[in-house]
């Protein structure tokens, strides 16, 4: 028989980044809470995330939780930590968010993290009830965020970053069809250094991988650059080293 409620002291941490050729993004929801006057009490913003039920594992909670939001399916999703400081909830605010919903959730809460890979182009994220946007990845440090939802954030970056030096999942947050220029972008986005444009083309130049099309973008208001695209059967065929970049 299945069952629907929740597990009180286990929740997912989801930590959805986004690319638009231009900058790497990550989806936050507003939360808001206010009091019998209309006063803002609290206002401030978190990860996609929520308690698992008593009949579903972690990773299918994790999907579910993405399904819901984006609509689409087989997006990369990886865990890459577990939370369980005895201290995650004793902010004020934090508190009192608890005691509004009233959903019986556990004083100490364990949150296993996953990070999740979107292009932007592909997903327009709404929900009826709930304020979600994107936000660079740089504007991070100036946001309020609710719980260790910081925390997580960064630990979650790390990990890509790391994941990236050793396999091609950055190519997840491109078009199918991508420029060098939106490739270099998405490298400088993720180091958070400039890359010289000359050295880089060239060692991209030296990837079998990444393979040039007889193609140039269309609808573009500059001159339309050439397309290429990431070929994973060539990948997994020339690969002889441990890193992929």
């Amino acid at each position: 028989m299945l069952s629907h409620k929740i597990l009180p002291n286990i929740s997912i941490d989801c930590v959805i980044f986004g690319f638009d050729s231009e900058k790497l993004n990550v989806l936050l929801v507003e939360r808001e809470l206010l009091d019998e006057k209309g006063n803002v009490i609290i206002k401030d913003y978190t990860l996609t995330g929520y308690h698992i039920l008593e009949d579903e594992d972690l990773n299918n909670s994790a999907y579910n939780i993405l399904k819901n939001l984006t609509g689409l399916d087989n997006i990369y999703l990886e865990q890459f930590y577990t939370f369980g400081s005895i201290d995650r909830i004793d902010e004020g605010k934090d508190r009192l968010w608890q005691q509004h919903l009233n959903l019986g959730f556990s004083e100490r809460i364990i949150s296993v993290g996953y990070y999740s890979l979107i292009n932007n182009d592909k997903v327009a994220v709404s929900s009826k009830d709930r304020k979600i946007q994107w936000f660079p990845i740089d504007s991070i440090p100036l946001l309020d965020m609710a719980f260790d939802h910081k925390q997580i954030f960064y630990k979650a970056l790390d990990a890509l970053q790391n994941k990236m030096k050793l396999e091609p999942i950055g190519f997840e947050l491109l078009p199918d069809k991508f420029t060098l220029t939106q490739l270099q972008k998405l490298f400088e986005s993720l180091s958070g250094l400039p890359i010289e444009k000359r050295n880089f083309r060239k060692k991209i130049a030296k990837l079998p991988y990444i393979v040039p099309l007889k193609e140039k973008q269309k609808g573009v208001s500059h001159k339309p650059a050439q397309l290429f695209l990431f070929s994973r059967e060539v990948y997994e065929k020339t690969r002889k080293e441990k890193s992929f970049f």
